[in-house]
């Protein structure tokens, strides 16, 4: 039977875009070890992705940078905005399915996403759906391996600078050298995120004491 799973990979990065993603197809289509992205190998989620967009419809939705640090959204509005241009790629009237909830209320996330598709589709949000349902699964697979491309062509224009997140010390060296060296934060950097600001205030605490 076919149905949709939508879900979403690159919330809480200090770098770079966010990115959605809608599969819709028959589960039993799918290829065999689908799996919530973060269970999976790097190599193994690319392998994956190729087979699902060869088997199924695929949509995916960007929220670059611009759109997270504006002070006028949120990051559950993002979310449901992503999720809800992800499914209209490929979303048909009638057609039902299950995604990621972004917020704590599940419900109102799931109306949310199903207001901002065109087409009249029946959506169910759940948390945890990547672990639930196969069609997210394979949605959280394809967010993701979009995201690591994102990554990947990040560390092709400004040199390593890790996967992105608060918790990685690459990443936090790479804000660190770059603000020292530019006075500013790169272009790819969420200035609303608080590892952002610790990065610029660290360079003005250091100019300070040189002076």
């Amino acid at each position: 039977m076919t149905a949709f799973g939508v879900d979403e990979a690159g919330k809480g990065p200090v770098l770079g875009s966010m990115f959605a993603a809608a599969v819709v197809g028959d589960p039993g289509d799918l290829p065999d070890g689908v799996a919530d992205s973060k269970r999976l190998s790097p190599a193994r989620r690319e392998a994956l992705d190729a087979e699902i967009r060869e088997r199924c419809a695929v949509g995916v939705a960007e929220v670059p940078v611009e759109r997270i640090d504006d002070p006028e959204t949120d990051m559950n509005a993002l979310t449901v905005d992503a999720q809800a241009n992800a499914l209209a790629e490929v979303a048909a009237d009638g057609l039902a399915g299950h995604v990621d909830a972004g917020d704590v209320d599940e419900a109102r996330f799931g109306r949310r996403v199903a207001d901002g598709v065109p087409a009249d589709v029946d959506v169910t949000a759940e948390h945890g759906a990547d672990d639930e349902y196969a069609l997210v699964a394979a949605a959280s697979v394809v967010a993701k391996v979009a995201r690591d491309d994102h990554v990947a062509d990040l560390s092709a224009a400004y040199g390593d600078v890790g996967s992105g997140y608060p918790s990685d010390p690459a990443t936090r060296d790479f804000l660190r050298e770059y603000v020292r060296e530019h006075g500013d934060l790169p272009a790819c950097a969420r200035e609303s995120w608080q590892t952002s600001r610790d990065a610029l205030a660290a360079a003005e605490q250091a100019g300070l004491d040189e002076f």
